[in-house]
């Protein structure tokens, strides 16, 4: 794992990403993307784990690419430089926002600052995204770069906040701040810079009771609806209840009853 780049820990059920590039902001390198894939692909062999955090040291979640070494290459077709633009489906940065997007546990992005560019784009991978009121996200894609949005948000974007919304936020590359993020649905809270940690541990503190097979499967059926008919949904819904059902609700109901929250077991999706 590259130790350097990313800081990996689990406490108490909850596995915690840090970006450690701190002087750069946290900026994207191939050793950082590579980190985030090793850190979830030992959440996959952690069945302690309940739930990810990912978040950023320093003052920035992210500030995407590192551009120095794009800046300073050649632009000829033979340039080996590195970047979020880069075609590769197999590449370091698409491998790690997919381990992200299939993680076996919930996830909880913790942006407490920047977030810019493909780290836009690592906040919007997550479940749940909590932001500090002194956050602000912006797509420099297009308007600074003269490039397609990637890092999937051409994809997580316009599912959270719609097409005119999309279209605003990655044509123009205007500061979208935490609070106007909240307001348009782009994430779930923001929150004054001084509860983030309190906010966060809450929402990881729930995520720790709840079933990991529920929480990947409800991920599953809310991305699927926007490709699938009303009929389709109905049924890709049973499919899940088909499973569920026996494994989780007679604990969720005896729960109720008893006027308590419940514990869910720790099974992960088979």
């Amino acid at each position: 794992m590259e130790e350097e780049v990313v800081d990996y820990r689990v406490d108490d059920g909850v596995a915690t990403i840090m970006l450690n590039r701190p002087d750069q902001l946290n900026a994207m390198t191939d050793g950082l993307m590579s980190g985030i894939t090793s850190a979830v692909g030992q959440i996959e062999k952690d069945s302690s784990v309940r739930v990810l955090v990912l978040t950023g040291h320093g003052r920035g979640f992210c500030a995407g690419a590192d551009l120095v070494g794009v800046a300073g290459s050649p632009t000829d077709k033979g340039s080996s430089s590195k970047s979020t633009a880069d075609p590769d489906p197999g590449d370091t940065f698409n491998t790690a926002m997919r381990s992200l997007m299939n993680c076996p546990v919930p996830t909880i992005a913790r942006v407490n600052g920047a977030a810019a560019g493909g780290g836009f784009g690592l906040a919007m991978a997550c479940d749940i995204t909590v932001a500090s009121r002194s956050a602000f996200f912006v797509a420099t894609f297009g308007p600074n770069l003269g490039i397609v949005p990637d890092m999937g948000t051409t994809w997580n974007i316009p599912l959270r906040v719609g097409r005119a919304r999309a279209l605003g936020i990655t044509l123009l590359g205007d500061r979208i701040s935490a609070q106007q993020a909240e307001d348009w649905g782009l994430i779930w809270q923001s929150v004054p810079d001084e509860d983030l940690d309190t906010t966060v541990s809450e929402i990881a503190e729930k995520f720790k009771r709840a079933s990991p097979d529920a929480v990947v499967r409800i991920r599953e059926t809310v991305n699927e609806s926007i490709h699938n008919s009303f009929s389709s949904q109905l049924d890709l819904e049973m499919k899940h209840q088909a499973v569920l059902i026996p494994k989780n609700m007679k604990a969720g109901a005896q729960a109720f009853l008893e006027k308590r929250v419940p514990t869910f077991s720790g099974d992960r999706r088979g």
